[in-house]
């Protein structure tokens, strides 16, 4: 059975990218409950043009999206797939997504920050070009991330 995929550029604004977020959240503070009160403040969703929503039969099952970090870099953030959606390549499709968007607003290097539990998703962005660099503010200082960094 052939399952109909889209993939949608949008904004946060989106109802079912504040749904998945709300997921995202939910399974990070279960997996760090100690981080919670260091990290809250950079998890904040400002509005942003640069989200990316993957549907599979119309129900949203993955999303991501970027911010300018400086002139030439974006930071991918907000990376989810849902528990039912892994597995079947949505986070790459995801990433090669939001980079080809970025690059063609000329951007030319991309960077992201994951917690170092996360090891699929270091897996993955190792996988895509990502090389591990040296924390990026507001991340100096706190050994639970692991940054990032690609030219796009």
């Amino acid at each position: 059975m052939n399952k109909k995929t889209a993939i949608i550029k949008t904004t946060s604004e989106n109802p079912d990218f504040v749904t998945l977020i709300a997921a995202l959240d939910a399974s990070l503070w279960e997996r760090y409950p100690e981080l919670k009160t260091n990290y809250w403040g950079n998890n904040v969703i400002e509005l942003n043009p640069n989200v990316v929503v993957i549907y599979i039969d119309d129900k949203a099952v993955a999303c991501g999206c970027f911010k300018k970090y400086d002139k030439n870099t974006i930071e991918l953030k907000r990376m989810f797939v849902s528990p039912e959606a892994r597995g079947m390549g949505l986070a790459k499709k995801i990433i090669l997504e939001l980079e080809l968007w970025a690059h063609d607003l000329s951007y030319t290097a991309s960077v992201l920050e994951t917690l170092y539990k996360q090891k699929e998703a270091i897996s993955l962005y190792q996988k895509v070009g990502y090389t591990i660099v040296d924390n990026y503010e507001p991340y100096v200082g706190l050994e639970n991330s692991i940054c990032m960094r690609k030219q796009i």
